[in-house]
């Protein structure tokens, strides 16, 4: 990977992908764009603005398949690692986010890299907006699991909306028993990424009905 600044408030990063190099921009420092009142009612704090570990781990994921004109739904999208790398898999792609920030960071890292996708403002935590769009072949997201609540609300989500998902986590504390819930409803592989750092990638595929 490496770094170049590109002007005063966005560098741009350069991440291998199936042997293709993604040129990823994303602001000098999230933490300039905290939005202090969407804090204090919301906890919105700009994750979305980093380019996580977990992100790259989905995006070699993803990107390594034959995916062929499925239909995929990022949650979480950020800045769009993952749904690029996706869309040049050949998979057709809706990266979603909360933030109207992400979306345009996402957009611009698509046309950079010539990936065609659809995007949307759309939190992971309302499910029927996502579920009314389906249905998805594949639904992915990384590192959604940074507080312990999001265990049952990414679970919730993807009872909703899934059949077939990858959740890259970067085994956080709050993530701890995630792979243990999943497995009441869902047949779940998981493995590690080549890394550094260490991904554990997790792989969801429903229980059929008894």
């Amino acid at each position: 990977m490496s770094v170049a600044r590109t002007d005063a408030d966005i560098v741009e990063e350069i991440v291998v992908v199936a042997g293709r190099d993604l040129a990823i921009t994303r602001p000098v420092d999230a933490e300039a764009l905290l939005d202090e009142e969407a804090f204090e009612h919301e906890e919105y704090l700009p994750y979305w603005a980093e380019l996580w570990p977990s992100a790259r781990a989905l995006a070699r994921r993803v990107g390594s398949r034959a995916l062929r004109g499925a239909r995929v739904l990022e949650l979480g999208c950020g800045l769009g690692l993952p749904s690029v790398a996706a869309a040049l898999a050949g998979g057709r792609v809706l990266a979603t986010d909360w933030s109207p920030a992400a979306i345009a960071f996402t957009e611009r890292n698509a046309r950079a890299n010539g990936a065609r996708l659809e995007t949307a403002v759309v939190s992971w935590t309302e499910p029927d907006e996502l579920a009314a769009r389906g249905p998805w072949d594949l639904v992915i997201g990384s590192d959604l699991l940074y507080e312990r609540r999001n265990l049952a609300l990414v679970l919730a989500v993807l009872d909703r909306v899934a059949d077939h998902a990858i959740i890259a986590d970067p085994g956080r504390a709050a993530s701890v028993g995630f792979e243990d819930a999943a497995a009441e409803r869902w047949e779940v592989e998981s493995d590690v990424d080549p890394g550094p750092p260490r991904i554990v990638l997790f792989d969801l595929h429903r229980r059929p009905p008894r």
